[in-house]
């Protein structure tokens, strides 16, 4: 979350300071305004929610992009991880068997099967037609017949059935099966990989440079996700809105360059840049149309002043000049 901290009071009382200090009315065509002095403020939070096993930042500290501002205990995480891993192993040993096929000694004892199976069914055959003559000859009796053709077609299916399972072993699994377990590893792999990112936010970096102005949250807390854990503030540069008359903000020009001075130290002045000039008035109402009140039109045009010395602090007034 971006923020800027904003320690002006209300919309008119700004006004009403900025109109008394005369803005516009600067000798040698300098545009002379007041305003406060605001720093960029980051928030960092939570990510995901736990204990704080550890803060690595304090109020004060100075912190780089990347740093480690604390650290959300995870060990459940570290265990869901291991078991997400291990289902991603055992998506993976079915696919391969799925595409290795049968192993050949599964396929070797098939055949055997299938050898077996067609003798005793060549044999079974040789003895039905034998028996069918003998038959039709009233040289063996119906009951013999019927034995026979019953062990015939009792081993023709046995063959048919290993038959058929050399053929499924030969080609172990259909495309769509295939498809399926290889879907499953996927599946599989993204939830070992969510749970990776879930360690990996249980360890919360800075996402930008800055000085941490203010922690809600100490070691040891319940936090949740969005929790605010620490608030930077970037105060290599800071940031001054001042206000500018209808009839001068035609010579405001963004990048224009302005000096800065506070009551602290009234003999420097620090350097600042025009970077923003707010399209809106404000103030006034819209609605106001006689010659002398459209005068008091007031435009916002932000500053950002280089704060290198560490002199300036969010908060303080300041007074600055646009030549």
């Amino acid at each position: 979350m971006r923020t800027i901290l904003r320690t002006i009071g209300t919309a008119a009382a700004a006004a009403s300071f900025f109109l008394l200090n005369g803005c516009g009315n600067g000798s040698g065509g300098a545009i002379e305004a007041s305003g406060t002095l605001e720093a960029v403020e980051v928030s960092v939070s939570a990510r995901t929610p736990g204990q704080l096993e550890r803060m690595a930042a304090r109020e004060g500290s100075v912190l780089r992009a990347g740093d480690t501002v604390a650290v959300i205990e995870h060990e459940t995480l570290r265990l869901q991880l291991r078991q997400a891993e291990a289902g991603v192993a055992l998506a993976m040993s079915q696919l391969d068997l799925l595409r290795n096929g049968a192993r050949s000694e599964d396929l070797a004892a098939a055949e055997q099967v299938l050898r077996q199976a067609e003798s005793a069914f060549r044999t079974a055959a040789s003895d039905f037609e034998r028996i069918k003559e003998l038959y039709a000859s009233a040289s063996v009796p119906k009951k013999q017949y019927e034995d026979a053709e019953s062990r015939r077609t009792i081993t023709e299916a046995q063959y048919n059935a290993a038959s058929q399972n050399l053929l499924k072993l030969r080609r172990f699994a259909r495309p769509e099966e295939v498809a399926a377990a290889s879907a499953r590893v996927e599946q599989a792999k993204a939830a070992a990989d969510l749970i990776r990112r879930q360690i990996a936010d249980a360890v919360v970096l800075a996402p930008a440079a800055g000085t941490v102005t203010y922690q809600p949250a100490e070691q040891g807390e319940l936090v949740g996700t969005g929790a605010v854990l620490v608030r930077l503030s970037q105060l290599e540069s800071l940031e001054l809105m001042i206000y500018v008359n209808e009839t001068e903000l035609g010579r405001v020009t963004l990048g224009a360059a302005a000096e800065v001075s506070i009551d602290t130290f009234p003999d420097r002045t620090y350097e600042a840049q025009v970077v923003y000039i707010s399209p809106n008035a404000e103030f006034t109402p819209r609605n106001v149309q006689t010659k002398d009140e459209r005068t008091k039109l007031v435009f916002g045009v932000k500053l950002r002043v280089d704060n290198a010395s560490g002199d300036l602090k969010p908060g303080m007034p300041a007074d600055a000049v646009l030549r």
